[in-house]
């Protein structure tokens, strides 16, 4: 079983005990992290559910393993001539996770699919072009 999730604005395909390097969220290591924004859900190659935009009832538990630094980008900025030189340095946090558990709520509807009532469009009325004012002739 596998299903695709989205974290930090994100895709990962991820399936049960997966480790995988994501952006830092709000919590601690050690702690479990339920992502319920789950887009596709499969539990082989015939059975597989697609959410609009996400499948309704299903969850990733994640545990958070350890945090990870990144690789130093380094920023500099310089103009020609005025003797400007501006150097800076930027490391990004990543949390290291292991997914727990995929879990899959029977009965569930995503809302979107839900309500798939087509309603018939409604027709614009024509506006009625204003009555010319009769011109007086002078008899």
């Amino acid at each position: 079983m596998f299903a695709i999730i989205e974290l930090g604005g994100r895709q990962f395909k991820v399936a049960e005990k997966d480790e995988f390097i994501i952006e830092k969220l709000d919590s601690e290591i050690g702690k479990n992290v339920t992502v319920k924004t789950v887009v596709l859900l499969a539990k082989d190659e015939s059975d597989v559910e697609i959410g609009m935009p996400y499948v309704g009832g299903a969850t990733v538990e994640l545990k958070v393993l350890e945090e990870v630094r990144g690789d130093k980008v380094r920023i500099f900025k310089m103009k020609a001539k005025d003797h400007y030189e501006k150097r800076q340095g930027h490391v990004q946090k990543y949390f290291k996770v292991k997914v727990l558990k995929i879990t899959k709520v029977a009965g569930k509807v995503a809302a979107s699919v839900k309500s798939e009532e087509v309603a018939e469009p409604v027709k614009a009325k024509a506006k009625k072009a204003p009555a010319k004012k009769a011109v007086k002739s002078k008899e």
